[in-house]
């Protein structure tokens, strides 16, 4: 039974009896008003910019004190400057180095941390303003991501010296859009389970996510697979680059935390391997499948890993496979895609399954997009994955391969199940008669009353049963319900009457358009077997 996002997701006070209500303990215990959200949102706002400042500090006074020459400027005032560069990195948030230009190559694995703050933030603001809709989220989230929005200017306006700048626009417009995103889903969170929240999509838009979600994770595997394996290869440069650095027990202990937050860069670069398009690291360089030309990189360890035209080359199988990567995704949306709602219209199975491809080879072009950016005005600035080329070739491979594989798929769940080769319509498989009323075969069904139709149908082992109370005196083309089909698992509980009911093995459920009259009072269209009672 589906939920529809009207109703309230949280216990009704005025429930049946035996719920707890609002005259249930202490008899001096009175409900208490809601804030209002505005009040709730900046609170919330303030709690998670602080929770993560509080946390960036801490990481940059323990650098600070290993190596006094990480703060921008000295003494303490430089420590709280960088802390609050790192927190707005966090964000997303490119800064202008003086003499050295703009710095957008930034890790995205800092996201993750006011991420979680906001998702809390806005888990806390549906609590705390009474918030009992779904469709009311949305006014939480933008009560959260306002004052969040604005105080992420004024701290990037704070933090600049002579030295770095953070772009304003940038720092109000991405921290506008996280707590947005982050703040909505924790509060979505915080009324109903995931599971729940699932359920209230239509089947269709359903499908179609996750298919996506199912297609995104395969390239996200694939991603981090490769990866570590480059890394495993040229473990033994990681190790020089380490070594020539020498940082340190307390710098070794930030440089292993600054390389795992460009985790997720390197995947996502290594997702751009796989589609074809590959990453650039400077003017004039190239790193794909087909071969690589790469010049000087920075010397941090992580970069060990890029493969260069100078390694052996791999064997030829190598390439290939990982070029094939991209259409097992395709494959896996498309049947995702069409298994969760098949279609009757075999031309628009192929259309949902592009449209789930699609969407994956979106995801993966933004996701590179972000995953790269310069490091300087000169030779490094363009570093990473185009984001246009990356999406676009996404988008063919994974769209058209999730196209084939749904309709192929959709047929072989659809497929009609046809009389064995060599048995005639009338026979059944072990020879003798199916037909009613021929020797041996079952009995005739005894005639009709005047006026009643013969709407028996067990050519395919069942009986559809439609509505007889319209009325009307003109017809008109109107959806007159669904269609469930039962297969060859035994329920457990007696479903409405109906003992003999079977379990669904999968229930395609469509819209059927017919000739009917007006008003129907019963607009439900059920397939069952033809052993369950004929009686609705």
């Amino acid at each position: 039974m589906s939920v529809s996002a009207e109703a309230s997701l949280v216990p009704d006070p005025n429930g049946p009896p035996g719920s707890p209500g609002p005259g249930d303990g202490p008899r001096d215990q009175r409900p208490q008003a809601a804030r209002p959200l505005v009040v709730t949102g900046a609170i919330a706002a303030c709690a998670a910019a602080a929770s993560g400042l509080a946390v960036l500090v801490t990481l940059t006074a323990i650098g600070w004190i290993t190596a006094p020459h990480v703060g921008i400027g000295t003494g303490l005032g430089g420590v709280l400057r960088t802390a609050v560069m790192l927190w707005l990195v966090a964000h997303h948030v490119g800064f202008t180095v003086h003499g050295a230009g703009r710095i957008g190559l930034l890790p995205l694995g800092l996201v993750l941390l006011p991420g979680a703050l906001l998702a809390v933030a806005g888990r806390w603001v549906v609590r705390a303003g009474a918030v009992t809709r779904l469709r009311h989220v949305g006014y939480a989230a933008i009560a959260l991501a306002l004052p969040y929005a604005l105080l992420a200017g004024a701290l990037a306006v704070a933090s600049r010296t002579a030295v770095a700048a953070p772009s304003l626009l940038q720092a109000v417009i991405s921290a506008f859009l996280l707590a947005l995103v982050a703040g909505g889903l924790g509060g979505a969170r915080g009324l109903a389970p995931w599971s729940r929240l699932g359920g209230l999509m239509p089947a269709r838009p359903r499908s179609i996510v996750m298919g996506m979600l199912g297609s995104a994770a395969i390239l996200t595997a694939a991603g981090a697979v490769l990866a570590g394996a480059s890394l495993a290869v040229h473990l033994s440069e990681v190790r020089v680059a380490s070594d020539v650095l020498a940082p340190g027990v307390g710098g070794a202990a930030l440089l292993l935390l600054a390389q795992l937050a460009y985790v997720p860069n390197a995947i996502i670069w290594a997702v751009a391997y796989t589609v074809g398009p590959g990453f650039a690291f400077g003017a004039g360089t190239a790193v794909s499948p087909t071969g690589s030309a790469l010049g000087a990189v920075p010397l941090f360890p992580m970069l060990a890993a890029i493969p260069s035209g100078g390694h052996p080359v791999v064997p030829g199988w190598i390439p290939v496979a990982v070029l094939a990567l991209p259409y097992l995704a395709g494959v896996f949306a498309g049947v995702v895609t069409v298994r969760i709602t098949p279609t009757p219209a075999i031309e628009a199975a192929p259309l949902w399954g592009f449209t789930a491809g699609a969407a994956a080879g979106l995801l993966a072009g933004l996701a590179a997009a972000f995953a790269g950016g310069p490091l300087g005005s000169g030779r490094l600035a363009s570093v990473g994955p185009n984001g246009f080329q990356v999406g676009l070739v996404a988008i063919l491979e994974i769209g058209i391969t999730a196209a084939l594989s749904a309709a192929a798929a959709n047929w072989l769940i659809l497929r009609p199940r046809g009389v064995p080769r060599g048995v005639s319509r009338g026979v059944r498989g072990d020879g003798s008669p199916r037909d009613r009323g021929a020797p041996g075969g079952r009995p005739p069904r005894p005639a009709l009353p005047h006026g009643q139709r013969d709407e028996w149908d067990d050519a395919g082992g069942h009986r559809i049963y439609l509505n007889p109370w319209t009325a009307g005196d003109d017809g008109e083309e109107i959806p007159v319900g669904l269609i469930e089909e039962y297969f060859d698992e035994p329920l457990s509980h007696d479903h409405g009457g109906f003992s003999t009911l079977r379990r669904t093995r999968f229930c395609m459920i469509m819209k059927v358009r017919t000739r009917v009259r007006k008003r129907p009072v019963c607009s439900k269209l059920i397939s069952l077997p033809t052993e369950s009672v004929n009686c609705l």
